[in-house]
C-alpha cells in the first residue's frame, strides 16, 4: 500500500516540474513554425525543406522514443534511474532552444541552421521527456493514484503550455509585440522561457521518491529486439499506439499554426485576439485537468468518450457554421471560441484517457510476459505525440501551399524584419501588415477554418471507433490484472 505521506508530496512536486518543460514545449511545437512564417522571407523550396527537417526530425525523435526508454530502464544510480537523464535532458533543451529563437540568418544559411538545432532539439528533449513521464508507473500502481499523478501532471503541463500558448502570441504579435517585431520579440521569450524550464524541474529532481525496487536488478542491455519484442509482445499497447496517433494528429492542428494563421488572417493581426482564442478554448480543460480523477470514479472511460465526442462534434459544428455563415465581426469570433472551446474540452478528456490507457498496459504487460518495462512502455507516448506532429506539420504545410498562405507572410515578414532592423516604425509596420491581411481572400480562411475543425472531428471520431472496438484493459479487467499481481 502507498504510503500517504509520501504520495501527499509527490502529488505536489511531480507535476510542478513540468510547468516550464511544457512551456518550451509549448514553444517550440506550438510556435515555431509561426516564428519561422513571419521572420523569414521563404521560397517554395525553403518552406518545402523546412518541413522535410521537422517532418524528418520528429520521425527519428519518435524512433528515438523507446531507445531513449530502454536506455532509461539500464540506468542504475544512486538518484535512480529517471532524475538523471531528466536533468540533463532539460539543461541541454535550454540551450538549444534559446540559439533556436536567437539568430539573424536568412536564406539558405538559416535552414542549414536550422536542421542542426531542430535535430539537437529532438534528442534533448526525449531526454527529459521520457524521463519524466516513465516516472509515473513507478510513483504507484494503484489504478486511483495512478489517475490522480496522471491528471495533476496534465494540469501543470497543461498550466504551462496554456501560459505560453496565451503570452507568446500576445507579445510577438500586433501592438504589444516585445522589442518592435517579431523577431527581437521570439528572442526575449525563448530566453525566459528556458530560464524557466531548468527552475521548474528542480522540484522533480528534490521533491520526489520513485520505487526503486528494481535498482538492485540485473541491467538490461539495450536492445532493439527487446524493444521491438516488448511493443509487438503487448496487443494492447499496439492497440492504443494506433488509437492516440490518430486521436493526436487532429489535436494538434489547430495550436501547429493553422489556428494562428486563420485568427490573423480573419479577424486581424493581433495577438490579443489569438490569445484570447487559446485561453477560453483552453479554459474548459483546466476543469477536466482538476476533477478527472473525481469524474473516473463514476464514469468508466468508455461511456466517458461517448459523452466527451458529442461535445467535441458540436463544437466544431459552431465553428464551421460561424465560419461559412458569419463575417469577420467580433460575434463571430466569439462563436468560433466557444466552438473551440467545445471540441478541445473533448478531445482533451480523450487524452487524459488515452495516457491512462497507454500507462495501464505496463501491468498487463507484467501480467503476460512477468515483467513491467516501464521505460519502454512509456516512451510510445511521447514517441506518438512526435509522429502525430510530424504528420501534423505535413498537414499544415500543406494547406498553407494550398491556400497560399506564404504569398501573404514573405510580405509580413519583409516588415518585420525592416522593424527589427529600426528601418520603419512600429506604427508603419503594423499598418503595411494590416494592407496585406486585408486581400486575403474568403476562400482561403474558409479553407483554413475547415482544416481546423472538420478533419480534427474525424479523425476523434475513428480513435473513439477504434478504443471501444479494441481496447480490453477496462476498469473490471485492470483491476482484476492487479489482483492477481498481488497474490
Amino acid at each position: 500500500m502507498d504510503d500517504l505521506k509520501l504520495r501527499k508530496k509527490n502529488l505536489l512536486f511531480f507535476p510542478l516540474g513540468t510547468v516550464g518543460r511544457d512551456m518550451t514545449y509549448s514553444l517550440v511545437t506550438n510556435f515555431l513554425l509561426t516564428y519561422i512564417l513571419f521572420t523569414q522571407q521563404l521560397t517554395a523550396a525553403q518552406l518545402a525543406a523546412v518541413t522535410a527537417i521537422m517532418v524528418g526530425a520528429r520521425i527519428f525523435d519518435a524512433l528515438n522514443d523507446p531507445i531513449m526508454g530502454n536506455i532509461i530502464e539500464r540506468t542504475r544510480t544512486r538518484w535512480g534511474k529517471f532524475k538523471p537523464w531528466l536533468l540533463a535532458g532539460i539543461l541541454s533543451t535550454s540551450v538549444v532552444v534559446y540559439l533556436a529563437f536567437n539568430t539573424n540568418l536568412q536564406g539558405w544559411s538559416f535552414i542549414v541552421f536550422f536542421g542542426f538545432i531542430y535535430i539537437m532539439y529532438s534528442i534533448t528533449f526525449t531526454m527529459s521527456d521520457i524521463s519524466y513521464w516513465g516516472m509515473v508507473p513507478a510513483l504507484s500502481s494503484d489504478a486511483d493514484a495512478r489517475n490522480q499523478f496522471t491528471s495533476r501532471a496534465t494540469l501543470f503541463a497543461g498550466i504551462g503550455g496554456t501560459l505560453a500558448t496565451i503570452l507568446i502570441p500576445m507579445f510577438t504579435t500586433g501592438e504589444f509585440t516585445l522589442g518592435g517585431s517579431a523577431n527581437v520579440a521570439y528572442g526575449r521569450i525563448a530566453l525566459i522561457i528556458c530560464l524557466l524550464g531548468p527552475l521548474f524541474v528542480l522540484f522533480t529532481l528534490f521533491g520526489v521518491r520513485e520505487r526503486r525496487e528494481d535498482s538492485k536488478e540485473n541491467v538490461p542491455p539495450v536492445s532493439f529486439k527487446k524493444i521491438i519484442g516488448t511493443i509487438s509482445g503487448n496487443d494492447q499497447l499496439m492497440w492504443m499506439a494506433l488509437i492516440f496517433l490518430v486521436q493526436q494528429i487532429g489535436n494538434g492542428i489547430v495550436l501547429g499554426g493553422i489556428g494562428s494563421t486563420y485568427i490573423y488572417f480573419r479577424f486581424g493581426y493581433s495577438g490579443g485576439l489569438y490569445s484570447i482564442f487559446t485561453t477560453i478554448g483552453m479554459a474548459a480543460t483546466a476543469f477536466l485537468m482538476m476533477f478527472y480523477p473525481t469524474i473516473s470514479r463514476h464514469i468508466n472511460r468508455k461511456p466517458l468518450m461517448s459523452i466527451m465526442m458529442v461535445i467535441s462534434a458540436v463544437g466544431y459544428l459552431l465553428m464551421v457554421l460561424s465560419g461559412l455563415l458569419g463575417g469577420a465581426t467580433m460575434t463571430t469570433f466569439w462563436i468560433i471560441v466557444i466552438g473551440y472551446m467545445l471540441g478541445n474540452f473533448g478531445n482533451y478528456c480523450f487524452y487524459l484517457i488515452m495516457m491512462i490507457s497507454i500507462i495501464n498496459t505496463v501491468e498487463y504487460n507484467e501480467y503476460k510476459h512477468g515483467v513491467r518495462d516501464e521505460g519502454i512502455i512509456t516512451s510510445l507516448r511521447p514517441f506518438l505525440t512526435k509522429l502525430a506532429s510530424a504528420i501534423t506539420v505535413v498537414i499544415t504545410t500543406v494547406s498553407y501551399r494550398i491556400f497560399g498562405v506564404t504569398t501573404y507572410t514573405n510580405r509580413i515578414s519583409e516588415y518585420e524584419s525592416a522593424a527589427a532592423a529600426g528601418t520603419i516604425t512600429e506604427a508603419e509596420r503594423l499598418s503595411s501588415i494590416e494592407q496585406i491581411i486585408s486581400g486575403v481572400s474568403s476562400s482561403q480562411t474558409i479553407g483554413l477554418l475547415v482544416c481546423m475543425s472538420v478533419l480534427p472531428c474525424v479523425l476523434m471520431f475513428i480513435s473513439h471507433l477504434l478504443y471501444r472496438k479494441y481496447y480490453k484493459l477496462d476498469e473490471a479487467e485492470y483491476n482484476r490484472i492487479c489482483k492477481e499481481l498481488a497474490r
